[in-house]
């Protein structure tokens, strides 16, 4: 029954008409700290229309700097259950640096933790958000270009694995 769920909601995610959305859904939620990668459905749907491509980087952006703000506010939430973990080298960084250390928001297994710790530090709301949105765009820019030129045979022989 569950496999069947996933199934199904893996068909609803990749249908045409649902591209950007699926792209917001994914970016969002691998916000968060749970364990989700966004570029590889950002990168699949700029491959299947590459016209789509400042749209899906854009749309991808929202999501994903949404769920640094979700991140943020889980982090605000949290700040008396853990109180003393104030001593960690990463809330020393963020008191010294502030909300531009969210440029690093995007780096995988880090970056949203820090939005989270951002919160717990009530550091501003909207410049977080603004440098969140920063790194993010950043990131997708970069990892969909890159992986735009990789040879369409690297991918076939991926595929084949599967």
């Amino acid at each position: 029954m569950i496999e069947a769920g996933v199934q199904w909601l893996l068909e609803v995610l990749a249908a045409p008409q649902v591209g950007l959305t699926s792209v917001f859904i994914v970016s969002l939620v691998s916000a968060t700290l749970l364990p989700l990668g966004s570029e590889p459905a950002v990168f699949a749907v700029v491959k299947a229309n590459a016209a789509l491509f400042w749209p899906v980087i854009l749309v991808a952006t929202a999501g994903n700097t949404l769920g640094g703000a979700i991140d943020y506010w889980m982090g605000l939430g949290a700040r008396q259950g853990f109180a003393r973990e104030r001593q960690t080298r990463w809330f020393g960084w963020l008191e010294r640096f502030g909300a531009k250390m969210l440029l690093l928001s995007w780096l995988p297994g880090i970056g949203d933790p820090i939005c989270a710790l951002a919160g717990w530090l009530r550091l501003p709301f909207w410049p977080c958000v603004f440098y969140m949105a920063i790194g993010k765009f950043l990131r997708y820019v970069t990892m969909t270009w890159l992986l735009l030129y990789v040879p369409d045979g690297f991918w076939h022989w991926i595929g084949s694995w599967f």
